[in-house]
């Protein structure tokens, strides 16, 4: 059945009615977290026609050039060197800046933050976040510096940007490097200045989950002109004339027709914005009142793409725990996820190396158990937002039968 004629609002009262029970699932598609918003498809096809015309399609063709311009215009930069892909981009940042020893982290994060390190044999130094933001508790950073400490890596989590005065302050006092993992937060501000300025550098995504998005893609952001060019030599194996490698590098390279699509998807950026945003208010409206959901909010102040419903949810007060939660919505096509579940820190190889991490992550798992992220973006409808919504409530309003019925299916 097509989105244009099924009702998706359509309510299920009954604990009954939910397909984990044997209903008949609420979305008759699957939604997912980060589904890829797609721009101007025409506007795409002829730029891909003019690439094959051209037949440039990698090593700093006319769309990586163009691609690369707006990003550092946006982000109010003087430098944006566009990468394959983010965690390249991280990987190449964390070079460039001579990075050694160890790097304090947060756990929670994207595996790819700490794999950038590990990758180069760097120690990541697992910090535990402030429950609040969701980011580095800036008191545990100081904590955490030993004198093998070369580096911080703060994490602008769901686009809502850490603390950024006060790790840049930690960093100076130190004589550290700062990066940020700006993965989520393109489009976003800290009090009025975007984000991307930050730091020694800044590493975007354009992952294709991401809301604007690149197929795959990255980019390092900075206004350090050396650290930029040596992170584009890095990122093409170390040339530096037509023939000639002066330095060590890999293949970090964004190609033209990835370039294309991210161009394309920016001149979709304040539609795609504003129906994350029409989105996320939504999502809080119909489940504001609900005893033991509460949301990530975001500064009405700042500048914020709103890719991210975050929810949390406390088992203590609303009876079912956010994976019984999650598995109600699975069974409805509804795939919401927990990210950072569980932790980098309980990811492979990371319990192996550094086995009492924990010890000091308690913010770090906590969270981790609570957070709960919804479907959103431009392949969601407002109707889709309602059965969602519906679906969450009847679990909540009937939680003591929902938590027996799982009971009930769980083997033996």
């Amino acid at each position: 059945m097509s989105t244009a004629t099924r009702d998706y609002s359509s309510r299920k009262a009954k604990v009954t009615e939910l397909a984990i029970f044997g209903g008949t699932p609420a979305i008759d598609k699957t939604l997912h977290v980060g589904q890829p918003n797609i721009g101007n498809r025409q506007q795409f096809s002829e730029r891909v026609a003019d690439i094959l015309e051209r037949r440039w399609l990698t090593n700093d063709g006319t769309y990586v050039k163009q691609f690369e311009k707006q990003i550092a215009e946006l982000a109010g930069v003087a430098h944006c060197v566009a990468m394959c892909n983010a965690t390249i981009g991280l990987e190449i940042a964390i070079r460039a800046s001579g990075l050694s020893g160890e790097v304090i982290v947060p756990s929670f994060t994207f595996i790819a933050t700490a794999h950038a390190l590990q990758w180069q044999n760097i120690t990541p130094v697992f910090c535990d976040i402030d429950p609040q933001t969701h980011c580095l508790d800036i008191k545990r950073v100081e904590e955490a510096i030993t004198p093998r400490t070369t580096g911080i890596i703060g994490v602008h989590l769901w686009g809502r940007p850490c603390d950024i005065d006060g790790l840049s302050e930690i960093a100076a006092r130190h004589g550290l490097k700062l990066l940020f993992d700006a993965a989520h937060a393109f489009g976003c501000s800290y009090k009025g200045r975007a984000i991307g300025s930050f730091g020694d550098a800044e590493i975007f995504s354009f992952h294709a989950t991401k809301f604007i998005n690149s197929l795959e893609g990255g980019a390092v952001v900075t206004n350090d002109a050396a650290l930029a060019q040596q992170m584009r030599l890095m990122r093409n194996f170390g040339f530096t004339t037509y023939d000639q490698i002066d330095s060590l590098g890999t293949n970090g390279k964004l190609n033209e027709i990835s370039a294309a699509m991210g161009l394309t998807n920016l001149e979709s950026m304040p539609e795609i914005i504003a129906a994350n945003q029409q989105h996320y208010d939504q999502y809080h409206t119909e489940l504001t009142n609900l005893a033991g959901v509460s949301f990530v909010r975001y500064d009405e102040t700042e500048s914020s793409n709103f890719q991210y419903v975050v929810l949390e949810i406390d088992a203590a007060k609303t009876g079912v725990t956010r994976d019984q939660l999650m598995q109600v919505l699975h069974a409805e096509n509804v795939l919401a996820r927990r990210y950072f579940y569980p932790g980098c820190h309980r990811m492979a190889p990371y319990p192996q190396l550094y086995p009492n991490a924990q010890r000091s992550l308690s913010q770090t798992e906590q969270v981790a158990a609570r957070v709960l992220t919804l479907p959103t973006g431009q392949a969601v409808t407002a109707d889709m937002v309602s059965g969602v919504c519906a679906i969450i409530r009847t679990v909540l309003n009937n939680a003591p039968e929902v938590c027996q019925r799982l009971q009930e299916r769980s083997p033996a």
